[in-house]
């Protein structure tokens, strides 16, 4: 089984002297989180209640570890050594059809929390996911550390190859450096303009002020859902940005969507964004590029808190918290790459009561 290989490759942090071989501990972890497990007390049970089931992969020659031997391991293990097994288990059971499809990749971080360490509740550790917007996968994460989430970022997109690739970012990654290294990976950028880089923001108002006062044309969708009415309309203009040492890289047009939104019998609210694009596609493009853009927030985001509940975890201790959401990310990869159309959380409902459902989820690891 690749997983087991793959996890094998995992350098080990203890002593020579441990009792459990590192593979079958991080083997069994990502099993019980598979059946509905969140912390290494669920951890140590599953393992435990199904051991003999577990022994058909794994020796698990001492037993079922302890929720201390979990909770060790989760510590000290490299958190960039776990990211890169990561890296190679999406390439061995279907993340490669990121590059064939040459669709949609998001980019935005996530806090922990409640996995801050003591007295520093107002910093929790950020994760930055990169996410495939039409398989729904994560293809790379990263823990923000020196260089916040900016650098967490450009380190995650480094790990890919981007080629045919649109990557969306919101105002936090407006920025030379993150431009610079979409382009470099071959692929192309339509990021949220911030408010603080006064001077790109200023040029682009201009542009698209003036256009929007000549009434280019516009392309217009209405929805209507969940109590909620939105009108978005979006336009697109060539661009050029004055030079300088901040210039975005590779920017060749900008982009206004307006949104008006109403919900019950509150006033309509009403929302300007401007976009910097490194291609010049159509209006209606930029509508489905930017609304695409939020099943991060949909499709991961919610599922790891909901679903998974990330945000309940108090895992924190050393690199305990940055490894298990490496985990959780694996773990909601395996739950899309079964084709089954149910609920997620049926899938891992069933894996934890039938031995052979979850026998069916670990074929698409192989």
């Amino acid at each position: 089984m690749q997983i087991l290989e793959i996890l094998d490759e995992v350098p080990d942090p203890r002593r020579f002297n441990v009792r459990h071989d590192l593979t079958d501990i991080l083997f069994v972890a990502f099993l019980a989180m598979l059946c509905g497990a969140t912390d290494c007390t669920d951890f140590a049970e599953f393992t435990a209640g199904r051991l003999e089931f577990l022994r058909q992969f794994v020796p698990l020659k001492n037993g079922a570890p302890s929720h201390d031997t979990f909770s060790d391991v989760f510590r000290a293990l490299d958190p960039d050594a776990f990211n890169a097994a990561f890296q190679r288990l999406m390439a061995a059971f279907g993340a490669q059809a990121r590059y064939e499809a040459q669709g949609q990749i998001a980019v935005d971080g996530k806090a922990l929390r409640r996995a801050y360490e003591k007295g520093r509740a107002h910093m929790p550790p950020l994760v930055v996911t990169v996410f495939e917007c039409g398989t729904f996968l994560s293809l790379a994460q990263q823990v923000a550390a020196k260089g916040g989430e900016a650098e967490a970022a450009i380190r995650a997109l480094r790990l890919l190859d981007l080629e045919g690739c649109v990557v969306s970012a919101d105002a936090a990654h407006c920025h030379r450096r993150f431009t610079q290294t979409v382009v470099d990976g071959g692929g192309d950028y339509l990021v949220t303009i911030k408010g603080n880089q006064s001077k790109l923001a200023a040029e682009a108002a201009a542009v698209l002020d003036a256009a929007a006062a000549a009434k280019p044309p516009c392309a217009e969708t209405q929805e209507t859902a969940h109590g909620r009415h939105e009108r978005r309309c979006a336009f697109v203009v060539p661009f050029q940005q004055s030079k300088g040492k901040n210039a975005l890289i590779g920017l060749v047009a900008v982009a206004r969507v307006e949104d008006w939104r109403t919900e019950g019998g509150k006033p309509t609210a009403h929302e300007v964004r401007d976009f910097a694009l490194s291609w010049l596609p159509t209006a209606e493009e930029v509508l489905t590029r930017v609304r695409q853009h939020w099943a991060i927030e949909n499709n991961l985001h919610w599922q790891l808190d909901v679903l998974l509940l990330e945000d309940q975890n108090r895992s924190r201790k050393q690199n305990a918290a940055t490894n298990q959401a490496t985990l959780r990310r694996l773990v909601l990869n395996v739950l899309r790459a079964d084709p089954r159309k149910i609920p997620l959380a049926s899938k891992r409902r069933k894996a934890r009561w039938n031995d052979q459902e979850l026998l069916g989820l670990m074929t698409h690891m192989r």
